[in-house]
């Protein structure tokens, strides 16, 4: 086998309900289907989550009194038994903070484990729980390990699409790098499968700087987009 991604489908009782959760949540409502709606997809960055209304898999009702406290064992009580989800942010704080202010229910705060991730725990109101992560023992991709690796770099011809270009440079300024050190660091991250995908060269700080970049010069296409590039 050699899956190219996975999409979890919740059961929800309320589809419209869950779409304004998922806002709350800092998630975008991206389709629904049926008349009345009975499916549909929120999105956050490149994940993707279907919600089914009352159908496909299983939910944890609880009543709104259970829903207005926290609970005291949020792995094993009977509220919580929903799906579980590990959703991997840039800062978990900033998260924490956000579902605060929003009203949405934390099971557990923030708190580093001794498995090196910081994490906290969200609940949907059909017992879905979000383990929100972030590893505590990250380490910066481009430290240099090992003896030094004698190369012999030969000048190439590439153009890129306009926004795109402009990101590289300044990401190549800000990680003090030409834009052909970028590429060469980019490029062999990609050889190295890492959890379903290739590992990325970029830290988490690096990830939030590029989303602010990339809406700053109107790079507004998906990661996959280039195959549909058609050149002016």
């Amino acid at each position: 086998m050699n899956a190219r991604g996975i999409t979890q489908i919740l059961n929800v009782s309320s589809l419209q309900k869950s779409f304004e959760w998922f806002e709350a949540f800092g998630w975008d409502k991206l389709w629904d289907w049926g008349d009345p709606p009975g499916f549909g997809a929120v999105g956050s960055g490149s994940c993707e989550i279907f919600l089914c209304e009352g159908a496909q898999g299983g939910r944890s009702p609880v009543d709104d009194d259970e829903m207005a406290t926290s609970s005291p064992d949020p792995e094993s009580a009977a509220g919580n038994r929903g799906v579980w989800m590990s959703l991997w942010v840039n800062d978990v704080d900033r998260v924490h903070a956000a579902c605060v202010d929003a009203s949405v229910q934390v099971l557990a705060p923030p708190e580093d484990m001794p498995w090196g991730v910081r994490e906290m725990l969200v609940r949907h109101p059909d017992g879905h729980v979000f383990r929100v992560s972030r590893g505590i023992d990250y380490e910066e991709p481009r430290a240099a390990k090992g003896p030094p690796v004698p190369i012999r770099r030969v000048a190439v011809t590439a153009r890129l699409e306009s926004r795109l270009a402009a990101v590289l440079a300044e990401l190549a300024a800000r990680k003090g790098m030409t834009l052909g050190e970028c590429l060469e660091e980019t490029l062999l991250h990609s050889f190295e499968p890492y959890g379903g995908g290739v590992a990325s060269p970029h830290s988490p700080d690096d990830f939030e700087w590029l989303a602010e970049a990339k809406e700053r010069h109107g790079l507004d296409y998906e990661t996959h987009a280039s195959y549909r590039f058609t050149e002016e």
